[in-house]
Order: C-alpha cells, then sequence, then structure tokens
C-alpha cells in the first residue's frame, strides 16, 4: 500500500521535532551570550563555555546515539503493526545509556584539568573550563535519559510532547542562567560562570522529569526496567556500536576545530566559540526536516511502501533547501548586529565576521546532509552513515584543516574544511539512497 506524503503531514513532525532539537544549542548559546557579558573575565569565560561544550556535545552525541536507535526500531514496528513486541525495549535501551553515563561521569570528573588541557586551553580559561564543566556534568544522565525518551516519542510518530519537554527546559535555563549569573542585589550573589553551569543542570533535571511524566501518562510505552531482554536489544547494541564510531569521528572534527581554534588565542577561540554554536543552531533547526524524515522514512520502510519514501526523500530535499536558504539570508541580514549579541570585544567580533559567512554559506548544504543522514538512522543503515563520516573526517576533514593550518589560515582553515566536510557527508548518502531504493519503487 501506498500513500501520499504533503508538506503539512511533513510540518507536524518537523516543527516540533525542530523546537525539541535545538533546546541544547539554546542551552549552550544561553550560556554563551550571557557568559559573554559578564562585567569581568567576558572573553575567558567565553571561550571556556566554548570548550567545554564542544567536549560535551562529544559525550551528547556519542551516548545521544540511543535516540536514532530506538526511535529507528520503534519507527519500524509501528510501520509493520507490530508495537506490542518491542513496548520494553526502550526502557531497557535507557538504562544500558545512562548507566554508561554515570561512568563517564566517574572516569573524566578528575581528570578535567588534563582533558581541557588537550583543547590547549591554559591560564584563566582552564580554571573556568574545570569549574563550569563539574557542574555542568552532573546533568549528563538527566539529558541522556530525556534523550531516549524523545527517541521513543519519535519512533511513534510523536514529536508534540518532546517540544513542550524541550520549551520548558530552555525557558527554565533563561530565567535561571539570568539570576544565577548575574545574581539578585541582596537575595543571591552573582556566581557568573558557575552560575550558568548551575541553571542547565537543574533545566536538564526538569526535562528529564517532565519526559518521564508524558511517557507514562500519553503513551503505552513503560519505564519499568523488565527482563529477559528484547529479541531486538541485539540490533539496537550493533546500531549504538556503529553509531558509536560514526560518532568519535564526528567528534575528531570537532575536536580538531576547538583545539586549532584554542591554539590562536583567546579572540579567536571565543570567536569560534560563537559561530560554531550558531552552526550548530542552525544544524539543530534543519534538523527539524532530518528527524521527520528520520521518523517516517522509519515507518514506510517498515511497510515497505517503498514509492512513498522516495516522495518523502524528493520533497524533504526540497523543503530542507529553503530551510537552508532562509537561514542563509537571515543570518546575512543580521551579520552584524548577531555578533553584539555575544561579546562587545572588538578583537573577538573581527574575527567572527570575518567568517561568518561560510557558515551562512554552508546552510543548504547541511540540509542535504542532514536530511539525508536522518533518513538513513530511520532506515537502521548505521553502518554505511559509519563508513561515510570516517570518509569524510579522515580523508577529507582532517588534510584539509591541516593542509590550511599551515599556510595559517586560521579560522578561515577551520570553516572551509568544515563545508568540505559537510559535501562529503551529503552525496554518498544522496547516491546511495537513490541507488538502493528507485529499483524497489518500481517494483512496490
Amino acid at each position: 500500500m501506498n500513500t501520499t506524503i504533503n508538506l503539512k503531514q511533513i510540518n507536524k513532525l518537523a516543527i516540533p521535532a525542530l523546537i525539541a532539537g535545538i533546546s541544547e544549542p539554546v542551552l549552550s548559546l544561553t550560556d554563551a551570550a550571557i557568559v559573554g557579558n559578564i562585567p569581568h573575565n567576558a572573553t575567558e569565560s567565553l571561550a571556556a563555555v566554548g570548550i567545554v561544550t564542544t567536549f560535551l556535545s562529544m559525550l551528547i552525541w556519542v551516548l545521544g546515539q540511543t535516540r536514532s536507535a530506538i526511535s529507528s526500531i520503534v519507527s519500524q514496528y509501528v510501520g509493520a503493526d507490530q508495537l506490542h513486541k518491542i513496548k520494553n525495549l526502550p526502557a531497557q535501551a535507557i538504562f544500558i545509556v545512562t548507566s554508561l553515563s554515570l561512568f563517564i561521569i566517574l572516569s573524566t570528573f578528575p581528570f578535567s584539568a588534563s582533558i581541557f588541557k588537550l583543547y590547549n586551553a591554559s591560564g584563566l580559561i582552564l580554571d573556568y573550563s574545570v569549574d563550569y564543566y563539574k557542574i555542568r556534568v552532573m546533568g549528563f544522565p538527566f539529558t541522556l535519559f530525556t534523550i531516549g525518551v524523545f527517541g521513543a516519542f519519535r519512533g511513534l510518530q510523536n514529536t508534540y510532547y518532546p517540544m513542550v519537554i524541550a520549551i520548558i527546559g530552555s525557558i527554565t535555563n533563561i530565567i535561571l542562567d539570568v539570576v544565577l549569573v548575574y545574581g539578585v542585589e541582596d537575595i543571591i550573589p552573582p556566581l557568573h560562570i558557575k552560575g550558568a553551569a548551575y541553571a542547565s543542570v537543574i533545566a536538564q533535571i526538569l526535562m528529564a522529569l517532565c519526559s518521564a511524566y508524558y511517557l507514562l501518562t500519553k503513551t503505552p510505552i513503560p519505564l519499568k526496567l523488565s527482563f529477559p531482554f528484547n529479541k531486538e536489544i541485539n540490533r539496537f547494541l550493533l546500531m549504538i556500536l556503529n553509531l558509536f564510531v560514526r560518532t568519535i569521528a564526528l567528534n575528531v572534527t570537532l575536536y580538531y576545530a576547538s583545539a586549532f581554534a584554542t591554539s590562536y588565542g583567546a579572540s579567536y577561540i571565543a570567536a569560534y566559540t560563537i559561530a560554531i554554536n550558531l552552526w550548530f543552531l542552525g544544524a539543530f533547526i534543519i534538523d527539524g526536516y532530518a528527524s521527520a524524515g528520520n521518523i517516517m522514512s522509519g515507518k514506510l520502510y517498515g511497510g515497505k511502501t517503498y514509492k512513498t519514501l522516495i516522495e518523502l526523500s524528493n520533497k524533504l530535499i526540497k523543503y530542507g533547501i529553503v530551510v537552508g536558504l532562509i537561514l542563509a539570508v537571515t543570518g546575512g541580514v543580521l551579520y552584524y548586529p548577531i555578533g553584539h549579541i555575544f561579546t562587545k570585544d572588538t578583537a573577538v567580533l573581527r574575527e567572527f565576521q570575518a567568517i561568518f559567512w561560510i557558515v551562512l554559506a554552508m546552510q543548504p548544504l547541511c540540509a542535504l546532509a542532514f536530511i539525508f543522514d536522518g533518513i538513513f538512522k530511520g532506515l537502521g543503515k548505521m553502518r554505511y552513515l559509519r563508513n561515510v563520516l570516517l570518509f569524510s573526517t579522515f580523508v577529507v576533514f582532517v588534510p584539509i584543516l591541516f593542509f590550511l593550518d599551515s599556510i595559517d589560515y586560521k579560522l578561515y582553515a577551520i570553516f572551509i574544511a568544515l563545508t568540505f566536510w559537510i559535501i562529503a557527508r551529503g552525496i554518498p548518502l544522496i547516491v546511495k539512497f537513490r541507488k538502493i531504493f528507485i529499483p524497489l519503487s518500481q517494483n512496490n
């Protein structure tokens, strides 16, 4: 059986997923904007937020792949009308990943200074990085719990409740950021960068509590851990393993980008922090349509409706590129004012404005890469995703970055290399998808 896909159906999933997806970069951007305007040592504080955010993003992306794996399996079973067979899988998956998060905390907390020295942090920037990390990492298990629940909702073709949870968390974080960073006269002393960290942790705990409430009251999926393990747990773990290797490659990219920027000096890493967080924001906005692709492709694949799957991919390409162009144009209109939201330091603004155009030009290219990334996750084809990212990181990004750095391109080197990295991620996925599913759709 084939159905027709229209913009309304896509947007019903994409827009709430977009709002939910930007919650994590909004937390980081809020911290950056608030901390970047504190009265003393704002540049060092902003740099520290950038370094720690990069490292935490690595941890979240490594273990947060639970969302994609849960969503893929659940959506395929929904498409096959056999959800009852995997109802206990999400709780088991969430238990596994949150247990790993506790191990991560125990293994990184005592060595946080050594970790951030690897990012070329030193002096006051290193001290601030350690202070900020030791607080923010405490929210890590709650973030992963929330991500796992979001995966279950996505598999059920529901992005509304994740959106509600993300809005609650983001508003809470913004309010607490202002209160705890700047303080309230005669009531709460200003905590500066530590205040930003506390605000994020409290917001993450609140989001986890809301996630548990909505999953238990709005879906048939339980959170009570039960044994034996579901028969799909092996496929889940294999997906996670492939995504784990893939995410290591992804974070090699982010590590080198952050480490090189830090090595250029405080103004450069502060400018890089603003630019990369805006890039993350754009990526997560586009990811709304990637999420729709993830959710719908899994269901269509499970139901073997290949013609509709091809139709979905074609429409997502069009919508994604339009969103990418809107982001680029909006950023162009706000090109100079946007930097002043994060800092008043003229040296930082100069470096940021010199390379921000590259971030904007990347947006339509990001749309293609991220949308097909989402589709392949929905299909459960994590092995191919792994191989593509290994290629784009080690054969494309790293050589280009080192070459351009050797001729003193500094931040230009980082963002030009990122552009080629995105292209190398997108094209192979499009070619592979059409090679597999166009023949299947003709026989469908």
